[in-house]
């Protein structure tokens, strides 16, 4: 394997993620498997991006009507995230997302409310699958084989704040060093701009294939982490690394 010297953006990344933990500090990151603080918590928050290609009739793109509002009910508070279904009765969040629920809810973007049968989670990293009782309708996610470069362009779907679904463009940096230690050894950074409300928003390529799952930003830079599909497809192929997450407050 040769050695590549590093790109100015790839040295930028360096300092900037030195910089968050410096800045952050241990006590605002996580201990694993503890839940991540609010504020890293993701959610696109750009303009929406306005196309007619690939629109179905009611005027929402595949991407969107993909995407779900996932509400999570616990033991004294209420948060919200973003899935993508990946078959009728199949989505996939975060982990932080679905962590120490009562209740989970899920909502469509053509405003219908499903109740979640079962929710399951891996230590591997931030990632979460929840079945669902009713059929998600809408469209199903394609997944890409291979993860995305550094420079490709990437567009983040999801709901912040649990509010309007919107769309928000980035261009990958690089692969990085898990900042928040959720166990994944690597990830990918990106500069899609993302807020509180969509930790697990589909990261799309140009294809419109899933390139990655949003699980969490950088607040001083703005930069946002994705988990790459290779990690999902490895998760989803091999179902034993998925255990049931407790939903039981009293439990």
């Amino acid at each position: 394997m040769t050695t590549r010297p590093l790109t100015a953006a790839r040295r930028a990344l360096a300092v900037a993620l030195a910089s968050v933990l410096a800045l952050s500090g241990c006590a605002t990151l996580p201990h694993t498997p503890a839940a991540m603080p609010s504020d890293w918590v993701p959610a696109p928050t750009a303009t929406p991006v306005t196309s007619s290609v690939g629109l179905s009739p009611d005027g929402f793109s595949a991407a969107q009507r993909m995407t779900v509002r996932v509400r999570n009910i616990g033991c004294g508070f209420v948060k919200t995230g973003t899935g993508f279904a990946l078959d009728a009765f199949t989505l996939v969040t975060n982990r932080h997302v679905i962590d120490d629920s009562q209740d989970i809810q899920v909502s469509t973007h053509d405003g219908r409310s499903i109740d979640a049968t079962a929710a399951s989670s891996t230590t591997v990293a931030d990632i979460a699958i929840i079945t669902t009782q009713e059929p998600l309708g809408g469209a199903f996610a394609a997944r890409a084989e291979e993860d995305p470069e550094e420079g490709d362009v990437i567009t983040v779907v999801g709901y912040p704040n649990g509010g309007k679904l919107t769309t928000v463009s980035g261009v990958v940096l690089g692969p990085v060093k898990d900042p928040v230690g959720s166990a994944v050894d690597t990830v990918l950074a990106t500069t899609a701009i993302v807020e509180p409300g969509s930790s697990g928003s589909p990261v799309l390529n140009d294809d419109g294939q899933v390139v990655g799952v949003v699980y969490a930003k950088n607040p001083d830079t703005n930069q946002s982490f994705i988990v790459p599909v290779s990690v999902l497809n490895t998760l989803l192929a091999q179902p034993a690394l998925l255990v049931p997450e407790p939903v039981d407050c009293d439990a």
